[in-house]
């Protein structure tokens, strides 16, 4: 058997190799075969071979337990020649499974040996375990084993060098990673040596020197122990004439200095110099310099920063735009005025209205230039002011001496018409004014009262408005409410009830308009026009918003059922129409309902279209052809262009109350009359809401209005009187 296997291990082998220098490193081998002649042969075979001026270095082990004992005391073995079937079957694979699962060992290469063909592992086990190579011992012929050696060797090589590097960039992070923080040159320098140290792998002695200016005296930013006396101190005064001279050597050379005691780093920025010295046992190989430059790279902007910190916190603490103290100098200001005992001063808060239309309109430059005018006439109107502040995007604040601030000539002077750039725009604002004896300590609390005055002006439609404590107990009750608008949603407390619309020439009902009511559980409700809104500012109403459609849906499958072929009118608010796909959900609601999609109608108001006109019109376009109606409410109560009504693909013109109630008594019905004109010229239906009298049924019928519903006819009802009703 013995002849057999050295037959097969030369059998390519026609040369003889001449005995080698020995060299100072070997490629580790260990060798695991319970074959003791497989050991011997190995050796034979690969005696004299030498890969990249590293000779073999032969370790060996007779079992599985004793190759990982080896493994245990050797960890500088690259390969592993390792029989597949030793004192078990899968004696081999064991010791596999366990180098790369509990001993961790990815690096070492492993070929698999056996001599019956029957035992050979898995191709899964093969990948799983990186296993190098697998060969039966017939084939490794001397050129064979060699080539696997070799690529072996070469695999290890790159594994060994990618670990080196991923340690060496983890030094790299945790380096950059320590000096960050530093807000001073001595810890700095104290922290770039320390890690500077680490990388190079030599003991941390060395220090920072330099210059903030290039051509200004050389001085020790920071250190170690060493140099601690010397920090502040000219470089000269340093009692080490080396350090003097490499320092000195690189700022004279505009290079880093090497020897074999020391290396001297140069760092060089657009206003200063800075050098970093530090003692080596040993010259750092290339590897290592390279690794030192990428850190350098942090060490570099590190200085910049602690250079300028003092001009980074006052960036900070300042608008860019017009140098005004921002929102964040102005809390930690403001908090200076909280005098309880005074009150000599007003906080004004000033905000502009519809800032974002300029700026969507004529573009950010001119939203800028406006901006910068305003803060202009701030300036001048109030030569008294104190903290001018640029708190919000459009937002500014400024206390003023209470007495003599007047409102009245506060506004007259700040909606002057402003000239920007070519444009002549005049802008109006919303103010919150808060006294200087509602102020609090905390400087954000101050900024809230203020800004409960201006949201209160906002709300109310005012253009100022000044802070009390029941604005705050208002507000208070606000939050409130939508927390128990919210509670009551979700526990479905909601109702949603509808009224009938009738066509006027036939009197038939021909559909309804889906409301929703939330009941106090005192038999009271509370209105929508307070709970709307709410839930529109709490973002509830897209949630809502959906299940009234559910529930219109619903219901129109049930009056279908009944033999009512009648469609149901659903509100939409601006926010669900915002919401992404929108259409697609309305589709998918309808579809899942199983509603023919001419039965449901969705009213929208001029806010919505206007709000973002393109992406409406590219929705409702979509309702219209999967089927859906769709009708404009409250039509002529807002302050649009008529043109949007050729772009948009509508169904109906709704005709607002406002513009029936007072017929005939107070109006004559002209622009009720302009509204159903314009709807037949355009062959859009006409619908006239909070009709309540005969004499206004039968004006709109001689104006040719096409449909009808107001109190006359029904007022809105829950679901079974609906059903009654429409028995009756």
């Amino acid at each position: 058997m013995a002849s057999e296997q050295e037959e097969f291990l030369f059998a390519d082998q026609d040369s003889t190799h001449d005995s080698l220098e020995a060299v100072s490193a070997y490629w580790d081998v260990l060798v695991v075969d319970d074959d003791p002649e497989i050991h011997s042969v190995t050796k034979l075979a690969l005696s004299g071979v030498e890969f990249w001026g590293r000779a073999l270095k032969f370790h060996h082990a007779y079992s599985g337990k004793e190759a990982l004992e080896v493994l245990t005391h050797n960890p500088e073995i690259c390969i592993l020649l390792l029989d597949v079937v030793m004192e078990s079957d899968d004696a081999g694979l064991s010791v596999v499974k366990k180098v790369r699962e509990e001993f961790g060992n990815y690096a070492v290469r492993i070929i698999l040996r056996t001599g019956q063909p029957g035992y050979a592992p898995e191709e899964k086990v093969i990948r799983e375990y990186d296993i190098n190579d697998y060969k039966m011992k017939t084939e490794l012929t001397r050129g064979k084993l060699v080539t696997s050696l070799l690529t072996a060797i070469r695999s290890y090589q790159q594994i060994c060098e990618l670990e080196q590097q991923s340690l060496a960039l983890t030094n790299i992070l945790e380096a950059s990673h320590a000096i960050l923080g530093h807000t001073d040159m001595p810890s700095f320098g104290l922290s770039v040596v320390n890690q500077l140290a680490k990388i190079l792998g030599s003991e941390p002695h060395g220090l920072v020197a330099g210059a903030i200016e290039k051509d200004a005296k050389v001085i020790v930013f920071g250190g170690t122990q060493t140099y601690l006396t010397n920090i502040g101190q000219g470089l000269e005064q340093v009692d080490n004439g080396r350090v003097i001279m490499q320092v000195q050597n690189c700022f004279d050379m505009d290079a880093h200095q090497q020897t074999d005691h020391d290396v001297t780093f140069l760092l060089q920025g657009k206003n200063r110099r800075a050098a970093i010295y530090l003692e080596v046992a040993e010259p750092p190989s290339a590897a290592q310099m390279q690794f030192a430059e990428i850190f350098l790279t942090n060490v570099s902007v590190g200085l910049d920063n602690i250079k300028l910190i003092n001009e980074l916190r006052d960036v900070a603490y300042k608008d860019a735009l017009t140098r005004l103290p921002n929102r964040a100098n102005f809390v930690d200001q403001i908090a200076q005025y909280y005098k309880p005992e005074q009150d000599q001063l007003v906080f004004v808060l000033i905000d502009i209205a519809q800032f974002s239309d300029i700026n969507n309109g004529l573009g950010q430059e001119v939203g800028n230039l406006l901006l910068q005018a305003v803060k202009e006439r701030l300036q001048q109107e109030c030569p008294q002011g104190e903290l001018l502040s640029r708190i919000g995007a459009d937002v500014f604040g400024v206390l003023v001496p209470k007495q003599g601030f007047d409102e009245t000539l506060f506004l007259d002077a700040l909606t002057v018409p402003y000239q920007v750039g070519e444009h002549v725009l005049t802008m109006h604002f919303h103010i919150g004014v808060c006294c200087q004896s509602d102020f609090s300590p905390q400087g954000l609390e101050t900024l809230k009262l203020a800004y409960i005055a201006l949201n209160q002006a906002k709300q109310a439609r005012q253009t100022l408005n000044w802070y009390s404590s029941d604005l705050e107990e208002k507000m208070a009750w606000r939050l409130g409410l939508i927390r128990q608008l919210r509670q009551d949603f979700e526990l479905r407390k909601l109702e949603v009830w509808y009224q009938p619309q009738l066509c006027l020439q036939t009197m038939t009902v021909i559909g309804c308009e889906a409301l929703l009511r939330w009941p106090t559980g005192k038999g009271d409700y509370i209105s929508p026009g307070v709970f709307v809104p709410l839930a529109e500012d709490a973002g509830l109403i897209v949630e809502i918003g959906q299940w009234v459609l559910e529930q219109a849906c619903s219901m129109q499958k049930q009056l279908s059922s009944l033999g009512h072929d009648i469609s149901v009118a659903v509100n939409v608010s601006v926010p669900q129409f915002k919401v992404a796909n929108y259409a697609q959900q309305v589709k998918q609601t309808i579809m899942e309902h199983d509603v023919p999609p001419e039965k449901i109608e969705l009213e929208v108001t001029e806010s919505v279209v206007m709000d973002e006109i393109n992406t409406v019109v590219h929705t409702l376009s979509e309702l219209k052809s999967f089927g859906v109606e769709v009708a404009i409410d409250d039509f002529g109560t807002g302050f649009s262009s008529l043109s949007y009504l050729q772009k948009l693909p509508l169904a109906r013109l709704k005709i607002d109350r406002a513009f029936v109630k007072g017929i005939p008594q107070e109006d004559s019905g002209a622009i009720a009359e302009l509204v159903i004109s314009l709807g037949r010229h355009l062959g859009l239906k006409t619908i006239a809401e909070g009709v309540e009298t005969q004499e206004q049924v039968d004006i709109l019928r001689a104006l040719g209005c096409d449909e009808v519903q107001g109190f006359f006819f029904a007022r809105p009802m829950a679901q079974d009187d609906l059903l009654a009703y429409l028995k009756s």
